[in-house]
């Protein structure tokens, strides 16, 4: 059986941990996007919940908000301006300047989202991380292993499954 390398290495490989458990984190969570009837890539929705908060950006205020490069942030918002989630005009007085917006798509997508998906995310990673305490990278194990057991689309799907009410609990006629 070969043993897990970059554990075993600790905190020389942390970095390649943390992008594995965010790869995870993203793939799972697309899953659950895609579960709920929305097919973007889960990496596109910083971009969105960032334009909701804020409203209008620049490409480098956008990329400023969500900590990622100014080249990633340009590619990603081709591929939302071509699904006419977001829109881009310039600004008055100089054109050179130009401010990225949500479309009345993003809008709604995002609305959407806000309401029937995120929740459901939060509270599934929110559970992963519940349990987590000690050092670092016992910590990193728990969340991987958490990740590994139950994905997001399962605790989605078994915090949105009815529980049995009790005799007390019934619903009056």
């Amino acid at each position: 059986m070969v043993h897990d390398t970059v554990k075993e290495l600790g905190f020389l490989t942390l970095g390649t941990r943390f992008r594995r458990i965010g790869e995870s984190l993203q793939a799972q969570t697309q899953a659950l996007m895609a579960r709920h009837g929305i097919d973007l890539p889960a990496a596109h929705f910083p971009l969105l919940a960032a334009l909701d908060r804020h409203g209008p950006l620049g490409v480098g205020e956008l990329s400023a908000a969500v900590g990622v490069s100014q080249p990633v942030v340009t590619r990603s918002l081709r591929g939302l301006e071509a699904s006419g989630l977001v829109e881009s005009r310039s600004q008055e007085g100089d054109r050179r300047i130009r401010k990225v917006q949500l479309s009345s798509a993003g809008q709604a997508l995002v609305a959407r989202a806000k309401r029937d998906v995120w929740p459901v995310i939060e509270a599934s990673v929110a559970q992963i991380c519940a349990p987590l305490q000690g050092p670092l990278l016992e910590q990193l194990a728990a969340l991987e292993a958490g990740l590994e057991n139950t994905s997001l689309l399962q605790r989605a799907a078994a915090s949105l499954t009815p529980r049995p009410q009790g005799p007390q609990e019934k619903a009056s006629p």
